[in-house]
């Protein structure tokens, strides 16, 4: 049984469903829409059980031999009287979740990706050491509340980018005169500057050992939000040399994860760095734009999943 939870809304989710149902793949879907018809029963003893409700359907967890995950925070798919803090759906969506990520921890099922391995990505100044042990190259980066120095990275640099240090979405911009008399607000929040590497971007898709690159050509600093920049974003597939994709399967492993998305940029001179490694990839985007089975080789690697031994405490 593979086992998939979070919202079938997310596209990630459903392709990877739509893709397990193409080969016959018996699965359950804990579909966080549902939080309040859901329930676990999770027991320790000599063995961990675990059984999971979602409506009139019920799966025995010990019998799940592959998971992808993808949760969101149930509390905050409650509305009305439900959502306030205390009541009881919350506190049921809040148990729901903490049970579940429990488990996902525990379980020698195979897990894409589990939470610890993500964890990193909450902290971009770990995550970039992590990358350069990987043997990617990572620009200068200054991560300050201090303006002057700031101001002093941007003069000895020429062109900077800025973006968050944690691990929620920002959008990538370069420093502008119009910034200049903001450089103050840093005092407040603590904001990563790094020096502009020109170059072409490469997004890859790490698959267990599968690889999936493609080119993006983009004028934007953020190639994302190209539209929002004034701009336009082309994706199409790439062959990585072979010590590049070899390095990303090194990171992706690295950090405990099955599944990858990482950014790269190459250089004029050939030379590549890593901005970032995002550990719940919105595959979709990079798919629709190159045609590359993404969706496949991940349901692929949630069947090729050997059936794993019971959990002793």
């Amino acid at each position: 049984m593979i086992l998939l939870w979070g919202l079938l809304e997310d596209s990630p989710l459903a392709l990877v469903q739509a893709a397990l149902q193409r080969q016959g793949a018996p699965t359950f879907v804990a579909d966080q829409s549902a939080v309040r018809e859901t329930a676990l029963d999770l027991t320790a003893g000599a063995d961990v059980r675990a059984r999971l409700r979602v409506g009139s359907r019920t799966c025995d967890l010990s019998q799940v031999t592959a998971a992808y995950i993808r949760p969101y925070e149930s509390r905050r798919l409650l509305s009305g009287t439900d959502a306030q803090e205390g009541s009881a759906a919350r506190r049921h969506a809040e148990a729901l979740d903490e049970g579940l990520t429990l488990w996902s921890e525990l379980t020698p099922a195979l897990v894409v990706n589990r939470i610890e391995a993500m964890a990193g990505n909450s902290s971009k100044p770990y995550q970039s050491l992590q990358i350069r042990s990987s043997g990617f190259e990572v620009p200068d980066t200054l991560i300050t509340t201090d303006p002057a120095a700031a101001a002093e990275f941007w003069e000895r640099h020429g062109t900077v980018v800025y973006k968050s240090v944690s691990g929620v979405r920002s959008i990538v911009s370069r420093l502008t005169t119009a910034h200049r008399d903001r450089l103050a607000d840093i005092q407040w929040c603590p904001t990563q500057f790094q020096a502009y590497v020109p170059g072409t971007d490469v997004r890859v898709h790490v698959v267990g050992n599968d690889i999936f690159a493609c080119e993006i050509l983009s004028d934007a600093d953020d190639y994302r939000y190209a539209a929002y920049q004034g701009s336009e974003t082309k994706l199409r597939p790439y062959v990585l040399p072979d010590d590049c994709a070899g390095r990303c399967v090194k990171l992706a492993v690295a950090m405990g994860l099955l599944v990858a998305g990482i950014d790269l940029r190459r250089t004029p001179d050939d030379r590549w760095y890593c901005f970032e490694v995002n550990p719940s990839p919105g595959f979709t985007y990079y798919q629709e734009g190159t045609q590359q089975p993404i969706d496949q080789a991940i349901a692929r690697l949630l069947i090729d999943a050997p059936r794993p031994p019971a959990i002793h405490c």
